[in-house]
């Protein structure tokens, strides 16, 4: 009696493989995280974290292709989608854009407060100069990620300038938590309320000193756009 062959197994739809591979990606994360605040970051971390995790050396190269630096990103971008997912239980079409910055901030930190000796050696590892594009990209995600959840629709120049001045308050209220020990870390949240503060009245002296400007005809004039020939 001829035996019929077994069939072939279907292929994996791709949406479950990427699904797999971020389930996987997330486990070895996890593994590094608990290695991450006394190892850093590092190769050996993530081949350590890999397999921990049963992910093997080709998995591992196609999930992490930069290595250690793929993995400082990977984290960032975990914690700016749990921060996203947080915020959107939050209803803050109420309340006034310096409180919605302030709890995004306050909600990143939280989300970062677990692991915080990691972050803090994650954070080390991208301040070398050869890491600055990859650092500034991770910067703009986390930002923009903020003003988003915060409700900004911008599409003009002030989209840039946005981000570029929330990114000065959250870099410097990051270094300002990593060296906060008090439990409550009312230090940093002062300090975040006070960089707030800043930009505020800054925003409102360029708001007074255009409109003041405005009523002097030499500046307006000198001011306002030529037009095309």
């Amino acid at each position: 009696m001829t035996e019929t062959p077994p069939k072939k197994k279907k292929a994996a739809p791709k949406a479950e493989k990427a699904k797999t591979g971020t389930a996987l990606k997330d486990v070895v994360l996890k593994a590094a995280l608990k290695d991450a605040a006394f190892d850093g970051f590092t190769d050996s971390l993530l081949a350590k974290a890999g397999k921990s995790a049963g992910a093997d050396k080709a998995a591992l190269a196609e999930m992490f292709p930069d290595g250690a630096l793929s993995l400082v990103e990977y984290f960032s971008s975990a914690v700016d989608a749990a921060m996203e997912e947080k915020l959107k239980a939050v209803d803050l079409s109420k309340r006034k854009i310096r409180e919605r910055i302030k709890i995004a901030v306050m909600t990143r930190l939280a989300l970062l407060a677990p692991n915080k000796e990691a972050a803090r050696r994650a954070a080390a590892a991208m301040t070398l100069p050869m890491h600055a594009g990859r650092a500034s990209r991770m910067m703009y995600r986390t930002v923009d990620a903020m003003w988003r959840a915060a409700g900004d629709t911008s599409t003009d120049f002030n989209f840039y300038t946005k981000r570029g001045i929330l990114a000065g308050v959250y870099g410097s209220t990051l270094v300002r938590w990593f060296n906060d020990t008090g439990e409550d870390e009312t230090a940093t949240e002062a300090f975040l309320d006070a960089r707030i503060e800043n930009v505020m009245q800054f925003e409102k002296f360029k708001a007074k000193a255009k409109d003041a400007l405005s009523h002097f005809p030499a500046f307006a004039a000198w001011a306002k756009p030529k037009a095309k020939p």
